[in-house]
């Protein structure tokens, strides 16, 4: 089922309805349903299509099937002659610009380019010199797709041959949290924000758990087992793009494990030079993986040259994975499930106000942001850090010398009236501090949200300053209703 990809389908009917042919890129990571969008694209057009996905196989094998695809566009419902093949892909790209050349729109569908690239080196440069003699005198829409996400977007550099002739990189992201409702509707708030801690928005991961089992019970069923995609796809996301695996395995891991500075991501993971963590870093941020992060309260012209900037992990399974998964490896193929779990649930609660129930909190903030609700028109929504003092959840406009300070809790209990003392009487100053002219003139916001609710006297603390309040549900219950 396709959920929540009204943008990206807009994009694309955008670019069918142009005039002239038109050739864009969908790239993003594997399991997020590229393929689906496509087809579901392609169908609803009604428009004549040919789809055609690229493989592992020989350059030849490639031309062989993508030749009878084409031919088939202009024969339907008949079969190729046997070993029927174009000369070469300049000969396939041109009788498909003939085949296209009618008043009505063709679609066509090239998946796993990346794949076909391998394979065939000059494919680029082919297909570039194809589209300026034949193709983009044609009636088609052309669309490159792949998960190689790097490779992807190289297709858009200025030295490389398709450069000014495509549209995009229309880049899919994971589904929004507040999808997760569509896919585990038995579950409460606080089931569904466990479950985007450890799948994050993949429709892939999240069609294989069930809300007729509880949280640690999918994980039981389907995280713990040898074989399947849980197991298989945290090498396969990254094995397929580089070619030494287990030092980026360790990098991730490292950064798993607590470390952020590059230096310190590069001791744990076992690299030679404090430096040496920066290339596969570059590598895993192209690819999506990972992100760098500044506090938001470092002033736009500072935060180039800044050297605060921390390493997450932006995967939200990667994340899980090389958290609590690749390290208890062992242990699994042991069938040692029962410790594994005790593992997981002694610390799970932390990692997921740490993780996932920030993001949200942060997110919420930016939908308030964009709404127009918020007390100020904030620049950006992040978060602050440095050596005396961290906040969860912030806002902030330069302009209106305004900033708005949050702090997520996902305890057990009512976020109690010290959390909401500590953060206006103790963190603010510092925060402020921090600030050109130390925060002189500023005007200070605060908002808290928490898993359960709040104890009265929390509620009267925050009342006396204007603080905004939610607990997990009103969180749930306003993303659900952004867009």
């Amino acid at each position: 089922m396709l959920f929540d990809r009204e943008r990206e389908l807009a994009e694309l009917n955008m670019l069918l309805g142009e005039p002239g042919a038109r050739l864009v890129a969908v790239t993003g990571r594997r399991r997020l349903g590229k393929t689906t969008l496509l087809v579901h694209w392609a169908r609803e057009s009604q428009l004549p299509t040919l789809y055609w996905v690229a493989s592992h196989f020989p350059a030849s094998v490639l031309l062989n099937e993508f030749s009878a695809q084409v031919w088939q566009h202009g024969n339907p419902g008949r079969r190729p002659p046997a070993a029927f093949h174009y000369d070469d892909w300049s000969h396939a790209f041109q009788e498909l610009a003939l085949l296209c050349q009618e008043e009505q729109r063709h679609i066509v569908i090239l998946d796993e380019f990346p794949y076909a690239i391998d394979s065939e080196p000059g494919l680029p440069s082919t297909l570039q010199n194809a589209w300026d003699h034949h193709l983009k005198h044609s009636n088609l829409c052309m669309v490159l797709c792949g998960s190689q996400v790097g490779m992807m977007e190289r297709l858009f550099a200025a030295n490389a041959p398709l450069y000014g002739r495509m549209a995009g990189p229309l880049r899919l992201s994971p589904l929004p949290f507040r999808t997760l409702v569509d896919f585990l509707p038995r579950y409460g708030p606080q089931e569904r924000v466990a479950v985007y801690a450890i799948l994050g928005g993949v429709p892939a991961y999240l069609e294989r758990f069930s809300d007729r089992l509880s949280v640690m019970q999918n994980i039981r069923r389907h995280l713990f087992q040898e074989t399947g995609l849980f197991r298989t796809d945290p090498d396969y996301l990254i094995g397929e793009q580089v070619r030494d695996l287990k030092s980026y395995q360790a990098v991730l891991a490292a950064i798993a494990g607590g470390a952020r500075q590059p230096a310190e991501i590069a001791l744990q993971a076992g690299l030679p030079h404090a430096s040496s963590a920066d290339p596969y870093l570059a590598r895993l941020s192209e690819m999506g993986y990972v992100r760098s992060e500044l506090p938001i309260t470092i002033p736009p012209d500072r935060r180039g040259a800044s050297r605060r900037s921390r390493y997450v992990i932006a995967d939200s399974f990667l994340r899980f994975y090389f958290r609590f998964l690749r390290p208890n490896l062992d242990l699994l193929g042991q069938g040692l499930h029962d410790a594994v779990e005790a593992r997981i649930t002694e610390q799970l609660r932390a990692f997921i106000g740490q993780t996932a129930f920030e993001e949200l909190c942060r997110e919420w903030i930016l939908a308030q942001a964009r709404a127009g609700r918020l007390p100020f028109a904030a620049e950006q929504v992040g978060a602050h850090w440095s050596p005396d003092v961290q906040v969860d959840v912030a806002a902030i406009s330069w302009r209106d010398r305004a900033l708005l300070l949050g702090e997520s809790k996902w305890g057990t209990g009512a976020l109690s009236r010290e959390v909401v003392r500590d953060l206006i009487e103790v963190k603010a100053p510092k925060v402020l501090r921090s600030l050109p002219d130390g925060g002189a003139g500023w005007q200070v916001y605060y908002a808290y949200f928490a898993r359960t609710g709040f104890t009265p006297a929390a509620r009267a603390a925050a009342q006396s300053a204007s603080a905004i309040l939610l607990d997990s549900g009103q969180v749930d219950e306003d993303l659900r209703r952004s867009t």
